[in-house]
């Protein structure tokens, strides 16, 4: 029988002696050196805005809170990003989802996932951002509560495919992927650079691409 925590804080550590997780930061592993082999192009007026939110960035991102950053920051980079509802998914903010996994009960809210679904049920999990953290006064394992919702993702759909995930904690972000038991992250990136925001944008875009050509068509 699964044992239960009361919302217990598990650090990356804590997880990864527990579930007996392989970590990998480099060298990366083929999915993830793809994922971040990422180009794209902007339009003149995606340039524009892509300018608008560095300059935002740049200017106020060391003074935001949590709703300042998704509200002022990260919303419209989903946008651009092309990360909005599709034809066979949806995308979800503040959801809580759970799973019994090696027989220890995980649970945590998702900050933003991308999962097929109908309404507010979700069915199966695909990406996920976390946490959306302030630069100042970051509360919590940020890796941790991301891995424990990829984690949770993997038992929902199998175990079948990787899951995808995004750390964000004020300027800086780092992707994630979830392979069974073994998760590779990536270098980090300061949205308030150009090339590194311009970086971020790809990286979602092929995300995108990569849902839509390869994660929805396993079963």
């Amino acid at each position: 029988m699964a044992q239960k925590n009361k919302e217990q804080n598990y650090s990356e550590a804590d997880l990864v002696l527990l579930l007996g997780l392989e970590r990998v930061k480099k060298p990366y592993t083929p999915l993830m050196f793809d994922w971040l082999n990422a180009k794209t192009n902007l339009s003149a007026a995606e340039e524009v805005a892509l300018e608008k939110l560095l300059t935002r960035a740049f200017n106020h991102i060391d003074g935001w809170l949590e709703e300042d950053l998704k509200m002022k920051f990260l919303a419209p980079l989903l946008e651009l990003a092309y990360l909005i509802d599709g034809n066979d998914y949806e995308t979800y903010f503040e959801k809580t989802i759970s799973a019994s996994i090696d027989g220890h009960f995980l649970k945590t809210k998702t900050d933003f996932m991308i999962s097929r679904g109908f309404l507010d049920k979700i069915q199966k999990p695909y990406f996920h951002f976390q946490e959306w953290k302030p630069q100042k006064k970051p509360t919590g394992d940020s890796m941790a509560q991301l891995l424990e919702a990829l984690l949770i993702a993997n038992q929902i759909n199998g175990n079948k495919f990787p899951i995808y995930g995004c750390e964000v904690v004020g300027k800086q972000w780092s992707f994630v992927i979830l392979e069974g038991k073994r998760y590779c992250i990536s270098e980090s990136f300061d949205c308030t650079k150009e090339q590194d925001l311009f970086k971020i944008i790809s990286v979602l875009r092929k995300f995108k691409e990569i849902l839509e050509t390869k994660l929805l068509k396993i079963e």
